[in-house]
């Protein structure tokens, strides 16, 4: 395995990191669907086991991940191996019973519970969830101030922030100041890290490192969904009822994906490979973190690892998914 620097601090991360959303299973907050489809714990202790051997050393998770669900579980598995690893959480879509989940005191009450369920001392890296602060950013100050408290006090070790659009990042990056950023990168949609985008630019400037969620899309660059029988979800599965998996989206991805195939070969692995390594050629990505539900995923997803893409290869992919 590989491992790169998180910002300007002396955290190294494997290049290939693991997700935690799958592990809270099926989830609503607030009514509305925030999880996956349930997974076995066993399964998900092999793939673990499996992904350390490998040297995997850093997760991500968030307490509205099955709502605490994941930390503990992932806790469970790690035991006292847990100390040795670069662990990450998140607070902002799980508001308890505040007002809002950007509530300074709900911050801390997050935080301190995810150590808690974490086992853990210190949070590696805590993120703000999303980028929205509340109405003309009631919440942003108290949130910010509460943050850079808890790194004070020995609570986190890193700020992150997540969000979903570039107004958000540029917005916030001044204001909150973090370490890391993070939001999705996959050939599909790169806005966040291609070069000369401005999250690419505040990234360069400030020395920030990139966390890159759903690098396969949620599994739509491994090709696994035929156009013909697109794949139903249950009840508390956030997929439900995105258009990406309908049979319109699919047909147009699926002859991009042919063109991926025929350049790098069609094994799952090969796919997964392609796409790992398209965000990881981009020097802003310090590590992806694609999900996983059990050690054959985990398998796919770490076996291209010590192959890069070149500068035609890179090209490539970004001209298939132009056209």
């Amino acid at each position: 395995m590989k491992y790169r620097q998180l910002g300007q601090s002396d955290i190294q991360v494997s290049e290939i990191s693991l997700g935690c959303w799958t592990m809270g299973g099926l989830n609503w907050v607030n009514g509305n669907p925030n999880g996956w489809a349930n997974v076995d714990e066993t399964e998900v202790k092999t793939a673990i086991d499996y992904a350390l051997e490998q040297g995997v050393n850093h997760f991500d998770n968030a307490d509205v991940y099955g709502n605490g669900k994941a930390e503990q579980l992932l806790a469970h598995v790690l035991g006292d191996r847990t100390k040795k690893l670069t662990i990450a959480t998140k607070v902002g879509w799980f508001p308890g019973t505040a007002e809002n989940a950007y509530e300074p005191a709900h911050i801390r009450h997050q935080c301190e519970q995810s150590l808690i369920n974490l086992k853990r001392d210190v949070l590696d890296i805590y993120y703000f969830h999303h980028g929205n602060f509340g109405p003309n950013d009631k919440y942003l100050d108290g949130a910010v101030a509460m943050m850079h408290q808890l790194r004070k006090d020995g609570k986190i070790r890193l700020i992150g922030l997540s969000s979903y659009s570039s107004v958000d990042f540029t917005r916030l990056v001044p204001k909150v100041n973090p370490d890391v950023l993070q939001s999705w990168a996959h050939a599909i949609d790169d806005q966040f890290i291609r070069e000369g985008s401005p999250v690419r630019k505040l990234l360069d400037e400030r020395k920030m490192s990139f966390v890159a969620f759903s690098p396969l899309n949620q599994g739509l660059m491994l090709g696994k969904f035929d156009p013909k029988n697109p794949p139903k979800f249950d009840e508390g599965d956030h997929r439900k009822g995105d258009e990406r998996f309908t049979t319109d989206f699919l047909v147009k991805l699926q002859p991009k994906i042919e063109k991926l195939k025929t350049r790098f070969g069609s094994d799952v692995k090969d796919l997964a490979r392609v796409a790992l390594q398209y965000d990881l050629a981009h020097p802003c990505v310090a590590t992806v973190i694609p999900g996983f539900r059990n050690l054959k995923q985990v398998q796919v997803n770490l076996a291209g690892w010590n192959k890069p893409l070149n500068a035609d290869d890179v090209k490539f992919v970004q001209d298939v998914f132009k056209s």
